[in-house]
């Protein structure tokens, strides 16, 4: 894996790589994280493994505690808050901003994306990356699909916490469904009922959270003051 088409992989490959294992858990909160391991496993030396480590660190996604090693971090609630209310303000805005006359291609590609969204063999990560085309595609609707790059860069334990979330349903069919209505609410012409059904489709995350930690408390920050402990194996006190 050092090497694609005889090139090198690239310091912000591996950033990138790691980065990608934390959100889609891979990599799990509060997991210990050995730079040598990374680096065996990703074929480089430990030299891009530390610099992502610190680049992950300055992003909250690691944590790191001298003399006591380097840790994925745990979701934290109240940066999921954060994130979620720039999303939620930067995709209600958008929906707000829609012309008159809607881009014909783009809303075709939405149209398609729903449809993909219903298949019953799409797997978990699939319906993600489904999910993330379809919110840029109506932030694309108002003329302001370049702002998405911003938004999905602040939304490292927002995205966490969505995965743990469909992890926990049967089916991400409700979602789908979810999306489905405010497209329609969109083509409609109707932005207050679209307005309406974005901020409840949203904030769904929290009630996710709520579910999750109340069974698996482990992965989530419940003292930003906490310090792991090495004995025999990580312990989080």
């Amino acid at each position: 894996m050092a090497q694609s088409n005889g090139r090198r992989t690239s310091r912000r490959d591996i950033y990138l790589k790691l980065r990608q294992m934390v959100l889609t858990l891979e990599l799990a909160p509060g997991a210990a994280l050995s730079e040598n391991e990374l680096a065996a496993s990703l074929g480089v030396s430990r030299t891009p493994v530390r610099e992502s480590l610190i680049m992950l660190a300055q992003e909250g996604l690691v944590q790191v505690f001298p003399k006591i090693g380097s840790f994925v971090s745990r979701v934290d609630p109240a940066q999921v808050a954060d994130a979620q209310f720039l999303r939620e303000a930067v995709e209600l805005a958008a929906l707000e901003d829609l012309p008159a006359q809607l881009d014909p291609a783009v809303v075709e590609e939405l149209r398609d994306n729903l449809e993909r969204q219903r298949r019953a063999d799409l797997g978990l990560e699939e319906f993600f990356a489904l999910d993330e085309v379809f919110h840029q595609g109506l932030m694309r609707l108002s003329g302001h699909g370049n702002v998405w790059t911003t938004v999905a860069g602040a939304k490292g334990h927002l995205d966490r916490a969505r995965r743990l979330g469909l992890h926990g349903h049967v089916s991400p069919a409700v979602f789908a469904t979810q999306h489905h209505e405010i497209f329609e609410a969109v083509v409609g012409g109707d932005v207050p009922l679209a307005r309406t059904a974005m901020r409840a489709h949203l904030r769904a995350v929290f009630h996710d959270i709520e579910r999750i930690r109340a069974h698996s408390p482990e992965l989530f920050a419940a003292d930003a003051s906490a310090v792991p402990v090495r004995r025999n194996i990580v312990v989080w006190e």
